[in-house]
């Protein structure tokens, strides 16, 4: 089954490099968005199987961006993962205080990308 990727972020490098190895390791379809506002009109569009989100970003940022996404029927149940260069435990316990799926930690390792995201989501590969 394909499954189709939702990547919010700013960083045009990330969003590349993400796109790049969920597509060519995992063969999932990948649609992306620079900001939370466009992520939260992608989701809608896209109905994406899951969303990996960026925590910092200008203007709405990633934990604003899943409360936003929770407010709205087609987008609520979408399970969210957050991406985040935060280590601290006070970000971690807040973060996952959120409800969402898991947090992942930048910088990634593109060649286990999709296998974490799968392990976090309970999907096989």
């Amino acid at each position: 089954m394909q499954r189709r990727i939702l990547i919010i972020d700013d960083d045009d490098d990330i969003r590349e490099v993400a796109a790049l190895t969920l597509e060519m390791v995992a063969g999932w379809d990948v649609v992306s968005a620079n900001s939370g506002s466009n992520g939260i009109e992608r989701a809608q569009e896209a109905s994406p199987d899951a969303i990996l989100l960026d925590v910092m970003m200008p203007g709405m940022d990633g934990p604003t961006t899943f409360q936003e996404l929770q407010k709205i029927p087609e987008t609520a149940k979408i399970p969210v993962i957050l991406l985040t260069a935060k280590v601290q435990g006070a970000d971690q316990k807040r973060f996952a205080e959120l409800g969402v799926a898991a947090i992942l930690f930048k910088p990634f390792d593109p060649l286990t990308l999709a296998k974490q995201m799968s392990d976090a989501l309970g999907w096989q590969q």
